[in-house]
């Protein structure tokens, strides 16, 4: 009887052991980095631009728009980042989601001219927007970093000074 009792006795630590250990490998990591979704989106002249165009680079994706008072904020931020970390491999694209039946390309041009935005604007559609920002109302300003791999590391909605050149520093 008592040898029976140690056997189930081992019998039960080994199998909480080994259920314990199937647990964490079948938890999902909530830190995982999401792929960042694919698009292809027509600049302002018309060129049709890929995310998948840059891999290797590090890429900052920036929802904004021309009548959103936090986005003009960010722009004067957004073109010290680009002339600064270009040549490191910083690529930025604006994905304008103004309305183009209401603000058509040479509107944006305009205002991208104004603004003195060097790097390529790129007028986004309801399915991109949809797959980054996961609603059909999107919050703007809203920039992702996506690393050389082209994977999410990085989420910003609204605007705060200094903060996206500390977290791209350490990934140029």
């Amino acid at each position: 009887m008592i040898t029976n009792y140690r056997f189930y006795s081992r019998l039960l630590r080994t199998c909480l052991v080994i259920g314990f250990l199937l647990s964490i490998a079948c938890i999902k990591d909530t830190n995982a980095q999401q792929m960042a979704p694919d698009f292809s989106l027509p600049d302002l002249t018309g060129e049709t631009v890929s995310l998948k165009e840059f891999r290797g680079k590090i890429v900052l994706v920036d929802f904004w728009a021309t009548w959103c008072l936090p986005c003009r904020k960010t722009l004067p931020e957004l073109a010290k980042l680009d002339k600064k970390y270009r040549e490191k491999g910083l690529v930025i694209l604006g994905l304008s989601i103004d309305d183009p039946s209401s603000y058509d390309n040479k509107y944006v041009a305009d205002f991208k001219d104004r603004y003195k935005i060097e790097y390529r604007i790129l007028r986004a559609d309801k399915k991109t927007y949809q797959s980054y920002l996961g609603t059909d109302d999107p919050r703007v300003p809203t920039l992702f970093i996506v690393d050389k791999k082209g994977k999410i590391v990085g989420k910003h909605e609204g605007f705060e000074l200094g903060t996206l050149e500390k977290e791209l520093l350490k990934l140029l």
